[in-house]
């Protein structure tokens, strides 16, 4: 499985209170699971975007798939592949 993350912005998203913005995520846990990729992590961020999303997905398509999951939800997000550090170094030794 790869590792993406997601930067989210809730701009077209109609909120009424922060609790009903709180209460998405276990629902969107659900729906990226169900494209047989899994929410590793969420978390709330400070400036221009409103949340960070942490998803393994066993592929491109399921990738795709987790990142059209948060846009169902008016969720706006750019989403790109990352690579632990470790990784990271690993893959600059061998150049």
């Amino acid at each position: 499985m790869a590792t993406y993350v997601s930067l989210v912005q809730t701009a077209e998203r109609d909120v009424q209170n922060a609790q009903e913005l709180a209460s998405i995520w276990g629902e969107i846990r659900t729906e990226i699971a169900d494209h047989e990729a899994e929410l590793l992590a969420s978390y709330a961020v400070l400036g221009e975007w409103d949340f960070l999303v942490v998803f393994d997905a066993p592929d491109r398509e399921g990738a795709f798939k987790a990142a059209l999951t948060l846009r169902r939800h008016d969720l706006s997000a750019q989403t790109m592949p990352v690579t632990d550090t470790d990784a990271f170094a690993h893959l600059v030794d061998e150049i």
